[in-house]
């Protein structure tokens, strides 16, 4: 942990501090960092933009990949105010940053009513056996695009 690790957090925890008080959403804050500069950052926006996806980190991904023009963080650093929930994590890995700095642990947020668990629970259960029913439909017509993808000369890999 370096002075600028404690910087960048200080400042993930007081976006999650503003948020909080302005009632935009929940008490999470995020920055992205690249070569010692903040390139974005964000507070949880549920509530305040009716987007169940706009959470600190989410938020902060998507105008650190605006300012650097990319849609991957490589290089970057990410501080958060808290371990990120499953759907963050996911956009983590898609945006692949270096390393991942987080204040409070899943568990201290399941304290106070943010419990995810059931999500990480979910995840490694069938697909019949899950909450949230998911079915199968017109699988063919997905395959042929994912082969057409597949044949496309000038794509963008990711």
């Amino acid at each position: 942990m370096t002075e600028h690790d404690v910087k960048f957090m200080t400042r993930a925890i007081e976006l999650a501090r503003a948020g909080m008080d302005s009632n935009d959403g929940g008490p999470f804050g995020c920055v992205v960092v690249k070569d010692g500069e903040i390139v974005g950052e964000g507070n949880n926006r549920v509530t305040s933009t009716n987007d169940p996806t706009a959470h600190a980190e989410v938020v902060a991904i998507r105008e650190a990949c605006k300012t650097l023009n990319a849609f991957q963080l490589y290089g970057c650093s990410i501080y958060t105010s808290c371990e990120p929930c499953p759907m963050c994590l996911g956009a983590i890995y898609w945006a692949r940053p270096a390393q991942v700095f987080y204040a409070c642990t899943r568990e201290d947020a399941a304290n106070v009513g943010f419990d995810d668990d059931f999500i990480y629970d979910e995840i490694s259960l069938p697909n019949q056996d899950r909450e949230r029913v998911m079915i199968n439909l017109l699988r063919d017509e997905g395959v042929a695009l994912f082969q057409a993808w597949d044949a496309k000369t000038d794509k963008v890999e990711y």
